[in-house]
């Protein structure tokens, strides 16, 4: 078991859906992250209403400085996807604390897996435990396209 590393100080993690800011999460994915670049914001309201939603947020003015999304059924299964850290906010820790507290939140429900998609970040996700799927070749997609973008 990989350890949870320290939040940094001035900050907490909350899992209260109430506190997602939805328009910055908006805002974040749509224009700076290239897996979500465009997507709408009823699709993103959507997804974060049928999603388990964690926020990294700044103790003193209570702004959300970071997301992360989870598609679950809390028993087998779960889906990691969406983390961001806002680009102010980088370099202190806080996306590998939020992976971590989202791992331990998970790991009360006693699932049996998590997955996630990265370009980039691989290392983040290692510091936590995550690694490559020993046998890729076992496992498939089904991917739809969206009108527009064929």
């Amino acid at each position: 078991m990989n350890a949870t590393p320290p939040l940094a100080e001035g900050y907490e993690i909350s899992a209260d859906p109430a506190r997602v800011d939805v328009e910055r999460v908006h805002r974040w994915l749509s224009t700076d992250a290239y897996w979500a670049m465009g997507r709408e914001r009823d699709r993103q309201e959507r997804a974060i209403a049928g999603s388990l939603n964690f926020g990294v947020y700044d103790t003193a003015s209570g702004e959300q400085v970071a997301y992360a999304r989870v598609v679950t059924d809390l028993a087998e299964f779960a889906w990691l996807c969406d983390v961001y850290v806002d680009r102010a906010a980088r370099g202190k820790g806080l996306g590998t604390a939020l992976v971590a507290a989202v791992r331990d939140h998970l790991r009360s429900h006693g699932l049996r897996r998590i997955l996630l998609a990265t370009h980039d970040a691989h290392g983040v996700y290692g510091q936590v435990g995550f690694e490559a799927l020993e046998k890729p070749d076992q496992w498939m997609a089904l991917i739809f396209e969206r009108p527009g973008t064929a």
